[in-house]
């Protein structure tokens, strides 16, 4: 049975059938040591009010000392619209080469102060005008670089920054608030599969401005396939995430705007709601 751990200003909280209860175990431990996540997986939920409670009224981002990592061009759809994005600069041809390629495209996102969680507010740039929400699948990896758990991202990007030209990629989405994770970090107890469905729904004044929907057979690298490139050459210690790229793309009459509600569903894992600042 999966197994929810989420963070809240009173302490660690896991959930399994929606029993829920405290645990007294170290967060950046479960990332480092494969005894802590047995500990976890054994945690029988007392059904304590207080922690379901803390579930609902204060979560915190669900990381630690992790940094966040993230894939780009994993999705045909993902592959067009940076092409698009970027003719212009003459970096369309970037794009469908890395889509192509071996090696896949990783980047640095966001250290563990930057990031937002479930009910907090995201950013956009103020020297940006074209900005969206990117809602991709995330790998919580351990230490010694394996996938022991999943949870939503929300990688905010300028695509009218990226679009001047690939060079200015880490303005385009590393900066405070730019990065999204919630609500928990899911233990699932198996890959979880490919017919996972990933929906994005975005209102505007209380009104539909844009849904879109992908799933993750659509995703043209494998989650072990990324994981194994970002840990050839680094070590992590205490971990970290890794953000699988997006399939869904608004259209380039879409942008984002202050007071916007981005919801990120993912199939087992839950939703992940923010505002706009």
């Amino acid at each position: 049975m999966s197994i929810f751990l989420y963070r809240t200003e009173s302490g660690l909280v896991a959930s399994r059938g929606g029993s829920f209860g405290f645990w007294e175990g170290d967060w950046d431990s479960l990332f480092s040591g494969a005894d802590v996540r047995n500990e976890l997986e054994s945690f029988i939920p007392d059904q304590n009010e207080s922690a379901q409670i803390a579930c609902r009224d204060s979560l915190l981002p669900p990381i630690g000392s992790q940094e966040v990592w993230a894939s780009g061009v994993t999705y045909y759809s993902s592959r067009l619209a940076r092409m698009e994005e970027s003719k212009s600069a003459g970096g369309s041809d970037f794009y469908a080469a890395v889509y192509n390629a071996d090696r896949p495209e990783l980047f640095f996102k966001s250290t563990p102060e930057r990031v937002r969680g479930h009910g907090q507010s995201v950013r956009i740039r103020e020297d940006s005008s074209w900005d969206v929400p990117e809602p991709e699948l995330t790998l919580a990896i351990g230490s010694d670089g394996s996938i022991f758990g999943y949870t939503i991202g929300n990688d905010m990007s300028s695509r009218s920054i990226e679009g001047e030209n690939p060079l200015y990629l880490p303005q385009a989405k590393t900066y405070t608030g730019s990065a999204g994770l919630g609500p928990c970090l899911c233990l699932l107890g198996m890959p979880i599969p490919a017919e996972t469905k990933i929906r994005l729904s975005i209102k505007r004044s209380g009104a539909s401005a844009f849904e879109g929907e992908t799933q993750l057979s659509e995703m043209k690298r494998k989650p072990e396939e990324l994981a194994a490139y970002l840990y050839r050459e680094m070590n992590f210690p205490n971990g970290c995430y890794l953000m699988t790229g997006t399939g869904i793309v608004p259209g380039t009459d879409f942008s984002l705007q202050s007071g916007d509600c981005i919801s990120i569903s993912i199939d087992q894992l839950g939703s992940l709601v923010q505002t706009v600042e």
